[in-house]
């Protein structure tokens, strides 16, 4: 971007952040000449050196995590700390290389299109990302136009926003699915291909799809964490945490490190100011205790539970705070293989699959891991949707690849869902 377009993007981003709402802070953030580093240890001294990091500054961002030797952290390491951050990875010989010298231009681009989209008027579509607000008044018109749509309120979150969901059914005696989407905020395609997913199943036309819809009820909550959601909007794009203040300066726990399933045991920081902080005690957060308090009152109805993420094209499945398998491990493993089989055929997408704390990192306390615990729903994977890992900007994924993502995915939740009837795994839920 050249010097004389400044004037007219910090134009186009007040505008846009006017018509997004209130502010709830007395500045955008804004990640001008912040850098993007994409570091690969070598070592396991390496390895623990740069996950140190993390922990000791507030002026790093840890996109991605490695969890062994030879993986990739991305980091986005604001401009006061470059010298200090470079000058620590070079005294280690820690492998690095530098992938973006201003990460802002890329939140400045997506500001301004979305500013000219909704120029041209509200239609919730899928060409583009929508606001809480406009994702909430498409359920409503969705709920008042077709009858077998039946609003949800899971609770309110700590601004009193609604944990809006709802309830697709064609008929009684149907065993449930669960969707979650947005549990983390910065990841826009969650939200999207939820609502995409749920468009399909009350208005789509497939025989495939239609034959889904009908055969089980749906719960559908395409943001979980609103409060969250909103903030990406409106302040700062990389949040990922809840809103609820912690001390003068921290704000948020990890929504999907606070369910009460072994939770904080492993992958979580103490550190309020941390992305992964896990809260100070078990459904800490208003969100995940309202929402937990929800499925609770669907026991014994749901056969599964699907959340959605970004990024890194994974499909993952419990556990996460250990390496030891889950009783019904084999199965979850070759219903993965299916289904990421399944999600390549339209558009040659490569996912992997495997459980949580093999596969990508140790995590404990996830929504999924304490639906498969607690709720005893065996039936329960986490989505980690488009790009893939070698991407860094994974967050910012352009709108032509929300149809996309939705069309493929959709694909692959028919397999999993039939690989998983087919070994019996519904029959005892009606």
């Amino acid at each position: 971007m050249v010097r004389n377009d400044l004037p007219m993007v910090v134009a186009l981003v007040a505008l846009v952040v006017a018509c997004f709402g209130a502010i709830e802070a007395a500045q955008v953030a804004r990640y001008d000449n912040y850098r993007l580093y994409r570091v690969t240890p070598g070592t396991e001294e390496q390895l623990r050196a740069v996950a140190a990091m993390e922990q000791a500054s507030d002026s790093l961002i840890y996109l991605e995590t490695a969890r062994k030797v030879g993986d990739r952290f991305d980091i986005i390491v604001a401009p006061h700390r470059l010298a200090d951050f470079t000058e620590s990875l070079e005294a280690d010989y820690i492998p690095h290389e530098l992938l973006d010298e201003n990460v802002q231009r890329a939140f400045d681009t997506e500001r301004i299109r979305l500013t000219n989209k909704r120029a041209k008027g509200p239609e919730f579509d899928w060409t583009d990302y929508h606001t809480l607000e406009e994702i909430h008044a498409w359920l409503d018109k969705l709920a008042g136009e077709h009858r077998e749509v039946e609003l949800l309120d899971a609770g309110r979150s700590h601004q009193n926003r609604t944990l809006k969901g709802v309830k697709v059914s064609y008929g009684p005696g149907r065993p449930g699915v669960f969707i979650e989407g947005g549990i983390h905020a910065r990841e826009w395609i969650s939200p999207a291909t939820v609502t995409y997913i749920l468009n399909e199943l009350v208005n789509g036309k497939d025989p495939a799809v239609r034959a889904l819809a009908e055969k089980y009820d749906w719960y559908v909550f395409p943001s979980v964490n609103p409060d969250g959601y909103a903030y990406t909007w409106q302040v700062n794009r990389l949040w990922r945490k809840t809103r609820r203040p912690y001390g003068p300066f921290c704000y948020g726990a990890d929504p999907n490190r606070n369910w009460n399933f072994h939770w904080a045991e492993q992958g979580t920081s103490n550190n309020a100011c941390s992305d992964t902080y896990a809260g100070p005690s078990a459904f800490s957060e208003v969100e995940t205790r309202s929402l937990s308090n929800f499925v609770e009152t669907l026991r014994g109805k749901l056969a599964a539970y699907i959340a959605f993420h970004s990024y890194s094209q994974l499909l993952l499945f419990p556990y996460g705070h250990t390496s030891d398998h889950s009783v019904n491990h084999d199965d979850l493993n070759d219903i993965a293989e299916a289904t990421v089989t399944s999600l390549a055929k339209r558009y040659g997408t490569k996912y992997t699959y495997g459980n949580v704390y093999d596969a990508i990192y140790p995590a404990s306390g996830s929504s999924v891991d304490w639906s498969y615990g607690v709720q005893d729903v065996k039936i329960a994977y986490t989505y980690e949707l488009r790009p893939d890992g070698d991407a860094w900007n994974g967050f910012v994924l352009p709108p032509n690849q929300i149809v996309p993502t939705g069309e493929e995915t959709l694909d692959s939740l028919v397999t999993l869902l039939e690989e998983s009837a087919a070994r019996g795994y519904y029959e005892l839920k009606n």
